[in-house]
């Protein structure tokens, strides 16, 4: 048997969708006159597709309901059977594209979603009654939404008599958060304890954040460099989240938000203490840390290996720390505020005052007459 009729007998077995390759139809001149017959019945899957004869003709029906009609395999060659392959691959795919939006359905997407667009769009590809998406009733949503409608309601009718009495003047609290910034930051959980880290939480409390961050570096306490990590997150958080000390950040060009200030020299207006020695008044957006307290976290388990094969299993704590920042103009004004109560405090008792009301400065020992 030579090599020409080892490759008609394969191609005689060949399936209807299997094409032979290139060199196959090189080496067999009398290809485009042979008419090749399946003796292999069909796989499982294409029982579905298989043609039925009419009058020399295969009509094939998709799972869309569209007959198309082609040649039967007695009257194919070669590359006809590619070509036929090709359509029913591609007719396959496109009936498995139909079912799916067939099946398609909406989603919970409310209509100012940024998706709303691409859904309203393709309403032709599904039934009508899964086409309601401009039209879906919000009270489906309300139990999640308002759970309690009628507290929701007694809400609104004292925040609206409230407003009425008096008059649309926002009070003092109101006034405070339009015209004053405050940035809350609560870190991660620390492997130490709240005895070693209270410590560091009353040392940076009322300092400014680039003071603080600077004692912390320089701090000997193993948990510092960890707060001083938090310290500079938190201060960018809230430069870039609440817009706070951006004045004096713009004033100096070579200060940057990321830049750590205790690796530079730092700038007179930026450590409290030369800003006094100096006689440098801080800029009202510079940030100070208002607050700053612990946060017990859970307990570990870590093994303690002892002699004789033993082990115990030590619980060390986790803390965490939080700071709450804020603008020297609100330090400006709560001084003020203290003054002043102070100051009417003393006035209201009609009390007489030897000394005129102001501060008692350059005490010496002896006297000067």
């Amino acid at each position: 048997m030579n090599r020409q009729q080892i490759v008609l007998r394969r191609l005689s077995h060949a399936r209807p969708y299997q094409t032979p390759s290139a060199s196959a139809v090189e080496l067999c001149p009398l290809m485009s006159s042979l008419r090749l017959a399946s003796t292999r019945p069909f796989h499982s899957s294409s029982i579905r597709y298989a043609p039925t004869t009419v009058e020399g003709k295969a009509t094939t029906k998709s799972k869309s309901g569209k007959s198309s009609e082609m040649p039967t395999s007695a009257t194919l060659t070669a590359r006809e059977r590619l070509k036929v392959a090709r359509k029913r691959a591609a007719e396959r795919i496109k009936d498995e594209r139909a079912e799916q939006e067939r099946n398609f359905k909406l989603g919970g997407l409310s209509s100012s979603s940024l998706f709303g667009g691409d859904l309203i769009e393709r309403k032709d590809t599904g039934p009508k009654e899964d086409l309601s998406f401009a039209e879906r009733n919000p009270e489906h949503m309300a139990q999640a939404l308002n759970p309690r409608p009628t507290a929701r309601s007694r809400w609104q009718r004292k925040m609206v008599i409230r407003d009425v009495r008096r008059r649309g003047r926002p009070n003092k609290e109101m006034r405070i958060a339009r015209s004053e910034r405050n940035h809350v930051s609560r870190s991660h959980f620390f492997k130490t304890s709240m005895k070693k880290l209270a410590p560091l939480a009353r040392q940076i409390a009322g300092k400014p954040i680039e003071e603080a961050i600077l004692q912390m570096r320089f701090s000997k306490k193993k948990v510092a460099q960890e707060v001083r990590q938090h310290l500079m997150q938190a201060r960018n958080e809230a430069i870039v989240m609440k817009g706070m000390g951006l004045q004096s950040v713009t004033e100096n060009e070579d200060a940057t938000v990321g830049q750590d200030p205790s690796a530079t020299r730092p700038l007179p207006h930026q450590t409290h203490s030369k800003a006094l020695k100096k006689g440098h008044t801080a800029d009202e957006t510079d940030i100070y840390i208002a607050q700053a307290w612990t946060n017990r976290g859970p307990y570990g388990s870590e093994p303690d290996y002892r002699a004789r094969g033993r082990v115990f299993m030590m619980h060390p704590p986790y803390t965490g720390i939080s700071v709450l920042l804020k603008e020297e103009k609100t330090r400006t004004r709560e001084k003020a505020e203290k003054e002043a109560k102070a100051l009417r405090k003393r006035m209201g008792k009609n009390m007489w005052v030897h000394l005129p009301d102001r501060r008692v400065t350059t005490q010496r020992q002896h006297v000067l007459w």
